[in-house]
């Protein structure tokens, strides 16, 4: 046992408190983390990092933020065992750290600087790869046991509001609910509950799709769930969503301009064709993702740009669509062949199902160029292909030009236009999802092959899009 665990039990009477008892254990391959919510006599969050056996800990009075700007104190405390980062409950009152303790977030953590083994150490650069807590942070000591947790400036840097997540990454409870004891909820009723109760669902049970039946509440409860994978490549980018106010069967609409400004959801001015300025909008958070569900928008389109960086876009996105008559042998053939050319410029490249037809290949590009620049070099990969193949591919979106061929879709890298978003439901039969896949599941998984059931099985995987924006 190390000496701090040794701190760790001297402060605690187990006969009394059901925090675990110290002792040293082995460490994972994969560095954990926890942040425990813990309301004892003074609020605040308790952030821990596995190391060497144990949790380093340290007390965050105001807990973590995304602002790179702000400047958390963060108070190292005694290693707590390994277990701990399991331990939600209450400490009983009068034994050290009385109160009511929460699992706030969880994942894992990579060290980007070298840390000795006993970590004695002045700063600490590291990534975390947390369901709310993600990308680059840093610990800096400055006297004793007093250290500043502050974020990166990185693709993550602008999440807004954490602070008012306040449930359990693990049971959904608040801390009144822990502190009344009362039971996770595990079951898919309760489930169903919490994201009305949240995020304010109303007509649950309405039939969306009818071939398997999908509710309104089973859409929301998939974005809820999947929101950790997706949110980070679609937030704050101008969106448009497909509505479907009576299901599949009934009128969808089309909708790109701000209606209703809930909750999580952002608004933005942009001049039209006409210079006349109207308000687009953006999702926040996820909180926005599971308000457009509430409004009975299921499907959701992206634009290639970040709000921030409205004129320099980033994501160049390429649409594999086939003639009706092409086999699938010939699609995944065209989705080999433009793999092929975006190797040879030495563009890193990205693939999902489309939900539909097809496949897409998606880009993220580094070096932020103009729209015009941007669309004439997708553009111009599209004509590579045609002059290569012209026998199996076509950059003219006129169907009379498609006839035995595959048109590469290059007019979604224009400014306004969008595509539809990775993990995005489709309102198409059978209600397939438009879902990142491994290049190496090509020749295995069909465009619309992957619905929400899938889908979910799918996120207990290593992502298959990680390191997008790296």
């Amino acid at each position: 046992m190390t000496n701090n665990l040794r701190k760790y039990n001297a402060k605690r009477d187990f006969e009394k408190t059901k925090e675990p008892k110290g002792q040293k254990e082995t460490s994972s391959k994969k560095l954990r983390f926890v942040v425990q919510h813990h309301l004892a006599r003074k609020d605040h969050f308790d952030f821990r990092l596995e190391w060497n056996g144990t949790l380093k800990s340290w007390a965050v009075p105001k807990g973590p933020s995304y602002n790179p700007q702000d400047k958390r104190l963060a108070i190292m405390v005694e290693d707590h065992p390994l277990s701990y980062r399991n331990f939600e409950g209450t400490i009983p009152k009068g034994e050290y750290g009385g109160g009511t303790v929460m699992i706030w977030d969880e994942g894992t953590w990579e060290p980007e600087t070298k840390i000795p083994k006993n970590f004695n150490t002045k700063n600490i650069k590291f990534t975390l790869k947390g369901k709310r807590l993600k990308g680059k942070w840093t610990l800096i000591n400055f006297k004793e046991d007093n250290w500043l947790l502050i974020k990166e400036q990185d693709d993550f840097y602008e999440y807004k509001d954490i602070s008012k997540l306040n449930k359990s990454i693990k049971t959904n409870r608040t801390m009144e609910q822990i502190a009344n004891h009362t039971p996770a909820k595990n079951s898919k009723t309760n489930k169903n509950k919490a994201i009305v109760e949240d995020i304010i669902i109303s007509n649950p049970d309405k039939k969306i799709f009818t071939n398997p039946t999908v509710t309104k509440i089973d859409i929301a409860m998939y974005y809820h769930q999947v929101a950790f994978r997706m949110m980070p490549l679609i937030e704050h980018r101008i969106i448009s969503t497909i509505r479907a106010p009576e299901g599949i069967k009934g009128e969808t609409f089309f909708k790109k301009h701000l209606e209703n400004q809930n909750e999580g959801v952002g608004k933005i001015k942009i001049r039209n064709n006409s210079a006349k300025k109207e308000d687009y909008y953006y999702l926040e958070n996820s909180k926005g993702l599971i308000s457009e569900v509430q409004m009975n928008s299921y499907e959701f389109h992206i634009w290639g740009s970040v709000i921030d960086n409205l004129e320099k876009p980033d994501v160049m996105v390429f649409d594999l669509d086939p003639d009706e008559k092409l086999s699938l042998k010939k699609v995944r053939e065209g989705v080999k062949d433009l793999k092929s050319i975006l190797d040879e410029l030495k563009l890193k490249a990205f693939l999902k199902t489309s939900g539909g037809k097809g496949y897409h290949i998606v880009v993220p590009l580094k070096n932020k160029i103009s729209w015009a620049k941007f669309r004439k070099i997708a553009k111009n990969i599209a004509l590579l292909m045609e002059q290569k193949w012209p026998d199996k591919y076509t950059s003219n979106m006129r169907f009379k030009n498609r006839k035995g061929k595959i048109f590469i879709d290059w007019v979604r890298n224009t400014k306004g236009a969008t595509s539809v978003a990775p993990y995005s439901i489709r309102l198409r039969k059978n209600c397939p999802v438009s879902m990142p896949i491994k290049w190496s599941e090509l020749d295995k998984v069909k465009p619309n092959e992957i619905m929400i059931k899938e889908a979910l099985k799918r996120l207990k995987r290593k992502d298959p899009w990680e390191g997008f924006f790296d």
